[in-house]
């Protein structure tokens, strides 16, 4: 998953958050198998970052087996015991290439998404 938008424009904020339920091996995406959206307006405080990629998870069409997987800089580099505490099934950040690929995909999605909403 990846947010998008953590910054003020124009004395706003617009995030976007965009997970991707995607199926890999350790160096790349072997299939997509949805995409989970959510924006908020509010400022980007850590609650408020959780609470959005968390909605966005909870958008996927069907529910991910396995770890929800961001940057470490997404949740202002908080330990992942602390931010998986608001994830179902597990939360961790990106170890494999695999898992790189995957937090890109969502990166240009939440980039895309971000740019047709404002």
């Amino acid at each position: 998953m990846d947010i998008s938008g953590r910054h003020e424009e124009d004395g706003e904020y617009l995030m976007v958050a965009a997970a991707v339920h995607a199926r890999i091996d350790s160096a790349r995406i072997r299939s997509v198998e949805g995409m989970g959206f959510a924006a908020a307006r509010e400022g980007p405080t850590l609650e408020a970052t959780v609470a959005l990629a968390a909605e966005a998870v909870g958008d996927l069409p069907t529910p991910p087996d396995g770890p929800i997987v961001a940057e470490g800089g997404e949740f202002y580099e908080e330990p992942a015991e602390r931010v998986g505490l608001s994830f179902q099934p597990d939360f961790k950040y990106v170890e494999s290439i695999g898992e790189r690929e995957t937090v890109q995909a969502a990166h240009h999605a939440a980039y895309a998404a971000r740019d047709h909403l404002r």
